[in-house]
């Protein structure tokens, strides 16, 4: 599997995170690091606990790095769920986390395919 491949596999946008970081080496370097961070579990912690602004941060946290490294299919729906909890609307907060729930399941996986073959 190549990166861009790993990218379709994700349903993100390879040719726009290259045009900003210009580097495969890069865009892999830095997705790599994605599955290490907190704020997924944070999030899904902090939703389960109903405690909306940490909810908030994380998902703002996962939306942003989306935003950077092009995952767009997890960047639209964590927005979605990010605008939900600044509104402190739980109730469509809980109906959006579902989705992201899958998107991001997707995302490791593709990413996690890409790691075994590539051998890393």
């Amino acid at each position: 599997m190549t990166i861009q491949e790993c990218y379709q596999a994700m349903d993100a946008d390879f040719e726009e995170v290259l045009g900003r970081l210009r580097s495969e080496r890069l865009i892999q370097k830095f997705m790599l690091k994605f599955p290490d961070d907190g704020s997924y579990a944070l999030l899904c912690e902090s939703m389960d606990s109903g405690n909306l602004d940490d909810a908030f941060r994380a998902s703002h946290t996962i939306k942003g790095v989306c935003q950077n490294l092009g995952f767009t299919r997890l960047g639209n729906s964590s927005h979605e769920l990010t605008e939900a909890l600044r509104a402190k609307d739980g109730a469509a907060a809980a109906a959006l986390l579902g989705q992201v729930k899958a998107d991001y399941a997707q995302t490791i996986a593709a990413i996690e395919k890409f790691k075994a073959e590539a051998g890393l």
